[in-house]
């Protein structure tokens, strides 16, 4: 038997960039903010978007290279930490894929939060990369927690993931 995650207490950490994305041009919603969203009005989870304190540029080929620096560098401070999360049974951690990986930026909000018994349910937008690394990478962050299978929904089709989403669920 499925456990039912919608009747929990849940919150939504995720990070989302607008402007000119991959495949899809400019928009004014980033995709991972579109799927949280939908993790949200389906389970009536709490919802925190990791911004980050340095926003990155509206076109896309020098955003890839800010990302590319920050991710060389571990140097991405968020403009406000993660809220306490100790009230929380799920947490669904929602990221875009690059290069295989989370933002630099989910890194700095996720390392140092206590994740001990938490479920822990990845999901990504993406255009070709599924989850990635990510799986992995959260082993690696959230320690004592338990990950469950991740969604992995591509970015320029968000909009008619909506059904996608509530099966994951």
């Amino acid at each position: 038997m499925l456990e039912n995650y919608k009747e929990k207490k849940s919150l939504v950490i995720y990070f989302s960039r607008a402007d000119e994305n991959y495949a899809v041009g400019y928009i004014a919603k980033g995709n991972t903010e579109v799927i949280a969203e939908y993790i949200k009005d389906l389970t009536s989870a709490d919802l925190f978007k990791v911004e980050p304190k340095i926003p990155y540029a509206k076109d896309y080929n020098t955003c890839i290279e800010e990302a590319k620096e920050r991710k060389k560098n571990h140097d991405a401070p968020i403009l406000v930490p993660v809220p306490d999360i100790s009230t929380y049974e799920v947490i669904y951690i929602g990221t875009p894929v690059y290069w295989g990986l989370m933002p630099e930026e989910m890194v700095t909000a996720l390392k140092d939060l206590d994740f001990t018994g938490k479920i822990i349910r990845p999901f990504t937008t993406h255009e070709g990369s599924g989850l990635g690394n990510i799986p992995e990478q959260l082993r690696k962050l959230c320690h004592d927690a338990i990950l469950t299978e991740g969604l992995a929904v591509q970015g320029s089709s968000v909009y008619q993931a909506e059904n996608e989403v509530q099966k994951w669920l």
